[in-house]
Parts: structure tokens; sequence; C-alpha cells
């Protein structure tokens, strides 16, 4: 069967282990090296990945398309107004189409059920470079820097600050998979997905929900925030009113452990989520965490190539 990584869990916990320890083997490996220069091996030299993009990007295009050269292979960029999907054509067709054409599919949409189309179609596999549902790619770079920074996974304490999105989703899935723990401080009626904190406590997960910042905040040895507004949504007063309360500032971050570190998926809208002296202080981890897209998403790559 084709090998689709359209969240976490198309991977086992061991799979995803095995990802973050070969992206960390690779980029140790060509450090100081030119950014373009490939790998030594090229394990993917004759690959073509194309890459859909429906919604804007800076981290996932470039991510993409360095990670590929970085393996030896090539990428394509196809943008939806100027394809034929933004003209009606449908996602069956589109899916049949590249997979006489290219090797994979990336795609950063909306909707989730585009991307299980794409891939129900495609016989090629199907990453999801972003949906409204999940955004596995990003938790996959997450989880390399914390384990850059020393921090085991099992047993991690991670705390969220602010609205239950998408990426809040896959991040309550990894505490499924490998077993740490997230504590979600979220306004009431801005929770995550509850399908995916049933499923990630039925595997070992530890995942709270509270309405209190600093009950999510206290004792955690990682923090992590994002965009109140997500792409697309209408900038709403009313819902960044309710979220103040649980913007990442300096004595906020003082609740977590001295040692614990920020993560933001970028990009920041500075004095809103998060403040300025939390996003350049000495704990916060963001650059690390933009770079490793790339290394992260290169192990991703290859395992759907199941050559991991």
């Amino acid at each position: 069967m084709t090998r689709h990584f359209l969240g976490l869990a198309d991977a086992s916990g061991a799979a995803i282990a095995a990802m973050l320890g070969d992206a960390l083997d690779r980029k140790a490996a060509r450090a100081s090296w030119p950014k373009g220069r490939a790998d030594s091996d090229a394990p993917l030299a004759g690959r073509i990945l194309a890459m859909i993009f429906e919604k804007n990007s800076t981290r996932t295009r470039v991510s993409f398309d360095v990670a590929m050269r970085q393996l030896g292979g090539s990428a394509i960029v196809l943008d939806a107004g100027t394809t034929q999907l933004g003209r009606g054509e449908t996602i069956a067709d589109t899916a049949r189409v590249l997979s006489r054409m290219v090797d994979a599919i990336m795609i950063r949409t909306d909707d989730h059920a585009k991307i299980e189309e794409l891939a129900h179609y495609a016989d090629v596999p199907v990453i999801n470079g972003l949906t409204d549902l999940s955004h596995p790619c990003q938790i996959m770079a997450d989880l390399l820097t914390v384990l850059e920074r020393g921090k085991p996974l099992p047993g991690l304490q991670v705390a969220w600050l602010g609205d239950g999105n998408n990426v809040l989703n896959s991040l309550i899935e990894a505490a499924g998979l490998l077993k740490f723990t997230v504590r979600a401080g979220c306004p009431v009626g801005f929770e995550p997905d509850a399908a995916f904190v049933a499923k990630a406590r039925g595997s070992g997960g530890d995942i709270l929900l509270t309405a209190n910042p600093i009950e999510a905040a206290e004792g955690a040895d990682v923090v992590v925030t994002d965009t109140w507004i997500s792409m697309g949504q209408a900038d709403s007063d009313s819902k960044i009113a309710v979220m103040e309360p649980y913007r990442v500032d300096q004595a906020l971050m003082a609740r977590a452990k001295p040692d614990s570190i920020f993560l933001h998926c970028l990009p920041a809208h500075r004095g809103e989520e998060v403040v300025d002296l939390v996003v350049d202080g000495p704990q916060s981890a963001i650059w690390d965490e933009a770079e490793n897209r790339i290394h992260a998403q290169k192990s991703v790559l290859r395992w759907v190539f199941e050559q991991l």
C-alpha cells in the first residue's frame, strides 16, 4: 500500500522516533555545508515532489523545496490560482494526473476532506503540509527541536496557550503516540478537536484541558502558542479579547520550568499571542524550530518512500 502522511497517526510512535533520529543524524552530518548541497547519499535522487498550495506559505514552501534538493530530488510548485484546480478540475482527476507525472504530492489546503480525497485517488504518497484540522509536519519539527534541546519525549510536559487549532490537534496526537503530557490552556469554546483528545488519551497520552493559563504553564518543559486568528478567518476583535489572558509574556513563562523553551510555528503576531521579550528572549527556540521544518520533513519524505 502507498504510504501517506496525512496525520501523525499514519505512522507509529516507533516510526516517528525513527524519523526524528534520522533527522538528527542528517542535520548533524551536513553542518556548515551550503544549504543547496545534496546529502552524500542523495536518497531521493531522481524523485519529484509536487507541492500544491491553496494557502499562502513561507516555511512550508521553502522547507519542502530545500528538503527535496538536499535529498537529491526536486520539487514543482503548483498554486491553486494558476492550475486547473483553480478552474474547477476535481481533486480526484488532479490526483490521477499527478500520479503519472511525479513521485509524491504535498498539499497545503483548508478542508481536511480534500487531502483525504487526494490520497484516496493518488497512486503516490500524499503529505499533509497543513489543513484546517491538523499540521503534522510542524509538530515533527517541534519534536526535533525539543530533542535537540536535550529534552526526552516520554514524560515531557508541554503547555499550550491560546486557540485550540490544527497545530494543537497534531500536538495532542503526538502526545498519544509518544507518551507525553499536553496541558492545553484554551478559552471555553476554543478547545481542540474532541476526537484528537479522546484518541490520545486512549493511547496513553496525558491530556489536560483547562481554561486557566497559569495551570497550563505551571512546571512545563515547553511552552507553545500560535496565532489567535488563523489563516482565512476574519479578524475578530471579540476573539482577540477572549484570548488576551493567554498571551505568553515573561510572567507566564516564569510559571514554566527555568530551563523551559518557547515554541511558535510562525508567523507571530507580536503583542497578541506573545510579547517581543519572549519571542526574542533566551528561552525562545523558534528559529531552530523554523529551520527544523527542513530536517524533519526530509525524514518524513524518506518514510513515505519506505526508506525508514
